[in-house]
């Protein structure tokens, strides 16, 4: 009985900490949309170096920051991330070489090869949108539309023509509109974005599949042969896995297994 009280007062406890947590909450939400809406008449001088004023207001600010939350979710959709990431995680799996490389070294290793993959497209984005933008050439809408070509045309170049078929019938048979394929580069730059980034990311996880299906062949070829080699021998109370991993690891190291797999990554990208 006493059990129970005790239970029922700690419940109560923590009731009155997510009460109390919650009205703080609620109070600071409060103190901050009333700075918000008083900053509203600020702008903030952001000269862009040639004499000209350049106003930053609240929907550019509340639209970088919108840019910058959701920037992990278009570092995976809109570049090869994905496609490495997967590739790696598959090498790993197969190698059985279970934390090893950790979580963050592949990441690492990801990030750097997207980086040095896409470059010529953030390059190009930087000539032909940014600049531009900072020099008062172009507004911001205007921006945004010349960035959307160059890596527009990065997806583009990687999806498969099915995936794009499949994406633009399903828009088709939402908006009841019958916009057919383009046969040529400048009628496919002119897909929405929302057609491309989904085709984009299926092709990336074919691709990625397919990859990691071969990369797991030889490895596969090693464990049935150290089992079978084992089975043989009659000892069946030793794990295979022991045995093959220094064979698998010995494998890739003399045929350079990392320069092989990073050398397809970056040169799978057309």
């Amino acid at each position: 009985m006493n059990a129970k009280i005790d239970r029922k007062k700690a419940e109560l406890r923590r009731l009155k900490k997510k009460l109390l947590l919650s009205l703080i909450l609620t109070v600071v939400l409060v103190v901050c949309l009333s700075v918000t809406a008083y900053a509203a008449s600020v702008t903030v001088d952001l000269g862009s170096g040639d004499g000209t004023e350049k106003s930053f207001g609240v929907l550019e600010a509340l639209l970088l920051v919108t840019l910058l939350a959701l920037a992990p979710s278009l570092l995976m959709m809109m570049t090869s991330f994905t496609r490495i990431v997967i590739v790696l995680s598959f090498l790993r799996s197969a190698l059985g070489t279970q934390q090893s490389p950790p979580n963050q070294v592949l990441v690492g290793l990801a990030l750097f090869l997207t980086l040095f993959i896409m470059w010529p497209t953030f390059s190009e984005i930087n000539e032909t949108a940014y600049k531009p933008y900072r020099e008062g050439t172009l507004t911001m809408e205007e921006a945004l539309e010349t960035a959307e070509t160059p890596i527009k045309g990065f997806m583009i170049r990687q999806v498969y023509a099915n995936d794009l078929n499949l994406f633009l019938t399903i828009s088709n048979q939402r908006t009841g509109r019958e916009v057919m394929m383009p046969d040529t580069q400048e009628g496919l730059l002119e897909l929405d974005m929302q057609i491309v980034v989904p085709a984009f990311i299926t092709s990336e996880l074919k691709r990625a599949f397919t990859m990691g299906f071969l990369i797991y062949i030889p490895f596969l070829i090693i464990d049935m042969v150290v089992s079978s080699t084992l089975m043989s021998m009659g000892m069946v109370m030793l794990p295979p896995s022991m045995i093959s991993l220094p064979f698998k690891i010995m494998m890739f190291v003399l045929v350079d297994g990392w320069g092989l797999t990073i050398s397809t990554l970056v040169t799978g990208f057309h």
